[in-house]
């Protein structure tokens, strides 16, 4: 075993959804996460992994994380109407490296968070992690890039990973360690950073839908269209009574299965 700088490791977890039932489980990309703090205490001595969620301790599937190797899931619990980032930035204080998936699968999954802790824990950020090893004085992340590339990125301590969506993930389910483990909780006192203070809330507004009838031109004449102007058809009624006119609009949404009736 390699003597690493790295003692203490943090896990950020939070609670995905079934894409079909809508159930709530256990985040694939937050267990990718897991998964990554795992291999390297495969490899070292000494190195202590926290699971950490800020959320409710009575959420069914937080002992899933259990089952998948974490020892202890540490739950903070901030009031509802309270931001979760100065609970998560007292929490995280001391820990070498803090790792957590791209984005949440449920509430607002904006992606975010990382980036928004980052700046108040003052660590450099390294995005779309798929393996980390590490050295005596820094690790060494395999990022992932688009059209199927890496690169490999050479990143001092502490610091803050999030693990891309298409990481592998090595755990495996054991219902014995779901057993074994616990789940503690805390309550994080209510003060400022509170979301009503810096959140304006409103109902959401309805848009009309705009209706086009499907196109059916051929690529080299959707080409055309676009360097040539020409007449695409169309009838403009001048003449005639209101229900002509009428009867026409909608022989046209008819035609093109803009209405089904």
């Amino acid at each position: 075993m390699k003597q690493l700088a790295i003692r203490r490791i943090a896990v950020l977890v939070s609670i995905g959804r079934h894409p079909v039932s809508g159930v709530p489980r256990y985040s694939r990309n937050d267990a990718a996460a897991l998964g990554l703090a795992h291999d390297l205490a495969r490899h070292a001595l000494d190195i202590s992994i926290d699971a950490i969620h800020a959320g409710q301790a009575d959420n069914p599937a937080l002992p899933e994380y259990l089952a998948l190797g974490a020892t202890r899931v540490s739950v903070i619990e901030p009031a509802a109407d309270q931001d979760v980032l100065p609970a998560l930035q007292e929490q995280l204080q001391g820990y070498d490296l803090v790792l957590c998936g791209s984005r949440a699968e449920s509430g607002e999954a904006s992606g975010m968070l990382p980036y928004r802790l980052a700046a108040r824990l003052n660590l450099p950020l390294l995005a779309g992690v798929i393996a980390v090893t590490s050295g005596s004085d820094a690790i060494v992340a395999e990022q992932f890039l688009p059209k199927g590339r890496r690169r490999e990125v050479v990143l001092s301590l502490p610091a803050l990973l999030t693990v891309h969506s298409l990481a592998p993930s090595r755990l495996r389910y054991a219902y014995a360690r779901l057993r074994a483990g616990r789940i503690s909780s805390q309550a994080f006192p209510a003060g400022t950073g509170t979301a009503g203070s810096e959140w304006r809330i409103e109902n959401v507004k309805a848009l009309p839908r705009k209706l086009a009838a499907p196109e059916k031109r051929s690529g080299h004449a959707r080409m055309q269209a676009a360097t040539v102007a020409e007449s695409r058809g169309g009838k403009v009624l001048q003449e005639g009574s209101a229900a002509d006119k009428a009867q026409a609009v909608l022989a046209y949404l008819r035609e093109h299965h803009l209405v089904d009736y």
